[in-house]
């Protein structure tokens, strides 16, 4: 696997596109991850994203895209939703990638309103309808799993079942190893996902709330996850995920303190190559 940053770690940290990608490249880093929406950049920064990554020689593996209002229960929202997120695809053709990291958001009202049977069945036929626009662009998508309670895909179990139900081939899965732990995943249940994981995040957490940190700042038990996940001959990438530094000043320390946790756990568990 190849090691990646996901470049929404210098743009919290009011570093600009450019200098984000360079570091991103001199830090040691194999490919990277963009988290931009195509409704909010123009053509400046969309031709600056892909000429800066062509001249570090740095792939963009994925493009990372929050879309909640797949599975509202607005038509008119979700019609939108479905165009944003093809717009999105379109960026990653553009960009060259690989797949689109989808976020498809959580139960409204407590599950108490609406079915969440309903709004699980509204996440399926959308998310099939974009896994048949990203299979003709030969793309692929890779579904978030998420820790937090009315996550729509929350746990191994909900994201087999989501993936069964899509039943579509360009329409696969994220593992976040972070969201593992708070999740309470014993590493071994990663094997149900052979054959339906194309990218991994990771990052630390304290063990009880979303946190995004430096591997080796928080709690989590890398190797177990790590093992299992060389164990699913994954092609793709291990992407680093960090958000909201508490020192935005020092974003090229913490960036390359992840770097350098992440290469010695992915070198000892086989991982990189």
């Amino acid at each position: 696997m190849k090691l990646g940053l996901i470049n929404s770690a210098w743009a919290q940290a009011g570093k600009g596109t450019a200098f984000g990608i360079r570091m991103t490249k001199e830090i040691g880093f194999d490919t990277i991850d963009i988290f931009a929406d195509p409704l909010d950049i123009d053509a400046k920064e969309r031709r600056l994203i892909r000429c800066e990554c062509e001249k570090a020689e740095l792939p963009i593996t994925s493009v990372a895209c929050v879309a909640t209002g797949l599975i509202d229960f607005n038509p008119s929202v979700q019609r939108f939703h479905l165009e944003r997120c093809k717009k999105y695809l379109d960026l990653c053709y553009e960009f060259s990638a690989k797949n689109l990291l989808l976020v498809l958001g959580e139960y409204i009202w407590e599950q108490q309103v609406i079915p969440p049977a309903e709004q699980w069945k509204t996440g399926v036929n959308n998310t099939r309808e974009l896994g048949k626009y990203a299979a003709d662009l030969g793309l692929e998508i890779a579904i978030e799993l998420e820790p937090f309670k009315l996550s729509l895909v929350n746990n191994i179990e909900s994201m087999v079942s989501f993936l069964d139900e899509v039943n579509h081939q360009a329409v696969k899965a994220n593992i976040d190893v972070s969201h593992l732990a708070l999740s309470h995943t014993h590493p071994g249940e990663l094997a149900r996902l052979k054959g339906k994981a194309i990218h991994v995040h990771l990052s630390d957490c304290d063990g009880k709330v979303h946190g995004d940190l430096p591997p080796g700042r928080g709690v989590v038990n890398f190797p177990p996850y790590l093992e299992e996940i060389k164990k699913l001959g994954i092609e793709g990438a291990l992407s680093i995920e960090l958000e909201y530094s508490p020192e935005p000043s020092r974003i090229v320390d913490w960036v390359r303190e992840a770097y350098e946790s992440t290469a010695k756990l992915m070198k000892s568990a086989g991982l990189r190559g």
